[in-house]
Protein backbone atom coordinates (compact mmCIF):
# COMPACT_ATOMS: atom_id res chain seq x y z
CA UNK A 1 0.00 0.00 0.00
CA UNK A 2 1.21 3.67 -0.74
CA UNK A 3 2.90 5.92 1.80
CA UNK A 4 0.10 8.18 2.94
CA UNK A 5 1.78 10.85 4.48
CA UNK A 6 2.51 11.85 0.89
CA UNK A 7 -1.06 11.89 0.28
CA UNK A 8 -2.78 15.06 1.15
CA UNK A 9 -6.35 16.78 0.78
CA UNK A 10 -4.95 18.93 -2.12
CA UNK A 11 -3.71 16.03 -4.33
CA UNK A 12 -7.29 13.73 -4.04
CA UNK A 13 -8.61 13.22 -7.09
CA UNK A 14 -11.78 14.86 -8.07
CA UNK A 15 -15.04 12.44 -8.17
CA UNK A 16 -14.82 11.20 -11.47
CA UNK A 17 -18.17 9.78 -13.38
CA UNK A 18 -18.07 6.39 -15.37
CA UNK A 19 -13.97 6.21 -14.95
CA UNK A 20 -12.42 3.27 -13.00
CA UNK A 21 -10.06 4.53 -10.17
CA UNK A 22 -7.11 2.77 -9.30
CA UNK A 23 -6.90 0.42 -7.24
CA UNK A 24 -4.35 2.00 -5.09
CA UNK A 25 -5.95 5.86 -5.43
CA UNK A 26 -9.42 3.31 -3.80
CA UNK A 27 -6.92 2.51 -0.99
CA UNK A 28 -5.17 5.48 0.25
CA UNK A 29 -8.81 7.36 0.26
CA UNK A 30 -10.39 4.09 1.98
CA UNK A 31 -7.80 4.54 4.96
CA UNK A 32 -7.50 8.43 4.72
CA UNK A 33 -11.47 8.79 4.82
CA UNK A 34 -13.22 5.89 5.16
CA UNK A 35 -11.19 4.05 8.44
CA UNK A 36 -11.32 7.18 10.77
CA UNK A 37 -14.79 7.47 10.46
CA UNK A 38 -15.13 4.01 12.46
CA UNK A 39 -16.29 5.38 15.79
CA UNK A 40 -18.96 7.49 14.01
CA UNK A 41 -20.26 4.20 11.52
CA UNK A 42 -20.33 1.95 15.20
CA UNK A 43 -22.19 5.10 16.97
CA UNK A 44 -25.00 4.80 14.44
CA UNK A 45 -25.17 1.11 14.15
CA UNK A 46 -25.78 0.21 17.77
CA UNK A 47 -27.95 3.36 17.74
CA UNK A 48 -29.86 1.92 15.12
CA UNK A 49 -29.68 -2.06 15.36
CA UNK A 50 -30.35 -3.50 18.48
CA UNK A 51 -28.60 -6.78 18.12
CA UNK A 52 -25.20 -5.94 19.14
CA UNK A 53 -24.12 -9.43 17.87
CA UNK A 54 -25.03 -7.96 13.99
CA UNK A 55 -22.91 -5.15 14.59
CA UNK A 56 -19.29 -6.17 13.52
CA UNK A 57 -21.08 -7.92 10.55
CA UNK A 58 -22.80 -4.85 9.38
CA UNK A 59 -19.66 -2.70 9.82
CA UNK A 60 -17.82 -5.22 7.61
CA UNK A 61 -21.09 -5.04 5.00
CA UNK A 62 -20.98 -0.91 4.92
CA UNK A 63 -16.71 -1.28 4.46
CA UNK A 64 -17.56 -3.38 1.52
CA UNK A 65 -20.05 -1.68 0.03
CA UNK A 66 -18.34 1.31 0.37
CA UNK A 67 -15.32 0.26 -0.97
CA UNK A 68 -16.61 -1.55 -4.11
CA UNK A 69 -18.65 1.86 -5.00
CA UNK A 70 -15.73 3.55 -4.58
CA UNK A 71 -13.61 1.47 -7.64
CA UNK A 72 -15.80 3.14 -9.72
CA UNK A 73 -15.93 6.51 -8.15
CA UNK A 74 -14.97 8.59 -5.30
CA UNK A 75 -17.56 9.81 -3.43
CA UNK A 76 -17.26 13.38 -2.63
CA UNK A 77 -18.39 13.40 0.69
CA UNK A 78 -17.20 10.22 2.81
CA UNK A 79 -18.95 10.93 6.21
CA UNK A 80 -22.59 11.16 4.24
CA UNK A 81 -21.67 8.38 2.23
CA UNK A 82 -20.46 5.89 4.52
CA UNK A 83 -23.32 6.97 6.81
CA UNK A 84 -25.98 6.55 4.11
CA UNK A 85 -24.42 3.15 3.19
CA UNK A 86 -24.96 2.14 6.59
CA UNK A 87 -28.64 3.34 6.23
CA UNK A 88 -29.78 1.46 2.83
CA UNK A 89 -27.55 -1.96 4.68
CA UNK A 90 -30.17 -1.30 7.25
CA UNK A 91 -33.16 -0.87 5.40
CA UNK A 92 -32.17 -3.75 3.49
CA UNK A 93 -31.98 -6.51 6.36
CA UNK A 94 -35.15 -5.35 7.50
CA UNK A 95 -36.73 -5.12 3.89
CA UNK A 96 -35.47 -8.99 3.41
CA UNK A 97 -36.42 -10.05 7.12
CA UNK A 98 -39.87 -9.47 6.28
CA UNK A 99 -40.70 -9.93 10.17
CA UNK A 100 -38.90 -7.43 12.33
CA UNK A 101 -38.47 -9.05 16.06
CA UNK A 102 -39.32 -6.14 18.41
CA UNK A 103 -35.71 -4.31 19.02
CA UNK A 104 -34.48 -5.62 16.11
CA UNK A 105 -34.64 -2.01 15.06
CA UNK A 106 -34.35 0.30 17.43
CA UNK A 107 -35.79 3.77 15.60
CA UNK A 108 -37.52 2.45 12.89
CA UNK A 109 -38.73 6.43 12.10
CA UNK A 110 -34.88 7.21 11.37
CA UNK A 111 -34.61 4.82 8.56
CA UNK A 112 -37.45 6.24 6.98
CA UNK A 113 -38.27 2.69 5.49
CA UNK A 114 -41.43 3.09 2.96
CA UNK A 115 -43.12 -0.44 1.50
CA UNK A 116 -45.76 -0.38 -1.46
CA UNK A 117 -46.91 -3.53 0.01
CA UNK A 118 -47.89 -1.69 3.37
CA UNK A 119 -50.63 0.84 3.55
CA UNK A 120 -49.49 3.71 5.67
CA UNK A 121 -52.88 3.10 8.32
CA UNK A 122 -51.12 -0.66 8.86
CA UNK A 123 -47.82 0.58 9.14
CA UNK A 124 -49.50 3.02 12.22
CA UNK A 125 -51.12 0.29 13.73
CA UNK A 126 -48.06 -1.59 13.80
CA UNK A 127 -45.62 1.34 15.20
CA UNK A 128 -48.52 1.45 17.76
CA UNK A 129 -48.22 -2.00 18.44
CA UNK A 130 -44.41 -2.30 18.44
CA UNK A 131 -45.00 0.70 20.98
CA UNK A 132 -47.69 -0.68 24.03
CA UNK A 133 -45.54 -3.58 23.47
CA UNK A 134 -42.45 -1.51 24.82
CA UNK A 135 -43.87 0.26 27.32
CA UNK A 136 -45.18 -3.04 28.91
CA UNK A 137 -41.67 -4.00 28.63
CA UNK A 138 -40.39 -1.32 29.96
CA UNK A 139 -43.35 -1.47 33.18
CA UNK A 140 -42.18 -5.11 34.04
CA UNK A 141 -40.04 -5.43 37.82
CA UNK A 142 -36.83 -5.27 36.84
CA UNK A 143 -35.63 -8.72 37.38
CA UNK A 144 -38.51 -9.90 35.79
CA UNK A 145 -37.85 -7.45 32.88
CA UNK A 146 -34.11 -8.93 32.06
CA UNK A 147 -35.16 -12.59 32.06
CA UNK A 148 -37.68 -11.62 29.35
CA UNK A 149 -35.60 -9.20 27.40
CA UNK A 150 -33.00 -12.49 27.35
CA UNK A 151 -35.34 -14.89 26.68
CA UNK A 152 -37.54 -13.45 24.20
CA UNK A 153 -35.43 -10.73 22.51
CA UNK A 154 -31.95 -12.16 22.91
CA UNK A 155 -32.74 -15.97 22.75
CA UNK A 156 -31.03 -17.08 25.28
CA UNK A 157 -32.38 -20.71 27.36
CA UNK A 158 -33.21 -20.37 30.30
CA UNK A 159 -29.57 -22.06 32.08
CA UNK A 160 -28.24 -18.82 30.07
CA UNK A 161 -29.86 -16.64 31.74
CA UNK A 162 -29.47 -18.22 35.61
CA UNK A 163 -25.98 -18.10 35.05
CA UNK A 164 -26.21 -14.32 33.80
CA UNK A 165 -28.37 -13.60 36.33
CA UNK A 166 -26.61 -15.58 39.49
CA UNK A 167 -29.88 -16.98 39.95
CA UNK A 168 -31.63 -20.84 39.78
CA UNK A 169 -33.20 -21.99 36.82
CA UNK A 170 -36.58 -22.51 38.40
CA UNK A 171 -36.59 -18.64 39.67
CA UNK A 172 -35.59 -17.74 35.93
CA UNK A 173 -39.36 -19.86 35.19
CA UNK A 174 -40.70 -17.95 37.65
CA UNK A 175 -39.30 -14.68 36.64
CA UNK A 176 -40.47 -15.93 32.54
CA UNK A 177 -44.55 -16.38 33.71
CA UNK A 178 -44.46 -13.85 36.12
CA UNK A 179 -43.49 -10.96 33.22
CA UNK A 180 -45.66 -12.66 30.60
CA UNK A 181 -48.40 -12.64 32.69
CA UNK A 182 -48.06 -9.06 33.06
CA UNK A 183 -47.06 -8.60 29.79
CA UNK A 184 -49.95 -10.46 28.31
CA UNK A 185 -52.29 -8.24 31.01
CA UNK A 186 -50.88 -4.78 30.12
CA UNK A 187 -51.89 -5.46 26.09
CA UNK A 188 -54.96 -7.65 26.55
CA UNK A 189 -56.48 -6.58 30.03
CA UNK A 190 -56.77 -9.09 32.70
CA UNK A 191 -56.60 -12.76 31.68
CA UNK A 192 -59.24 -15.08 33.47
CA UNK A 193 -56.42 -17.64 34.36
CA UNK A 194 -54.30 -14.74 35.78
CA UNK A 195 -56.40 -15.21 39.01
CA UNK A 196 -54.84 -18.88 39.52
CA UNK A 197 -51.96 -19.51 41.78
CA UNK A 198 -48.69 -19.90 40.24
Amino acid sequence: MADLSDFNRESAPPCREHEPVSATEVDIWFCREVLPLEALLMQYLRRNWANASDIADLRQDVYMRVYEAAQKQIPDSPKAFVLSTARNLLIDRVRRARIVPLETVTDLEALNIASSEVGAERTVMARDALSRLQAAVDRLPPRAKEAVVLSKMEGFSRKQIAERMGIAEDTVKHLLVQGMRKLAEALYGELPSSRRKL
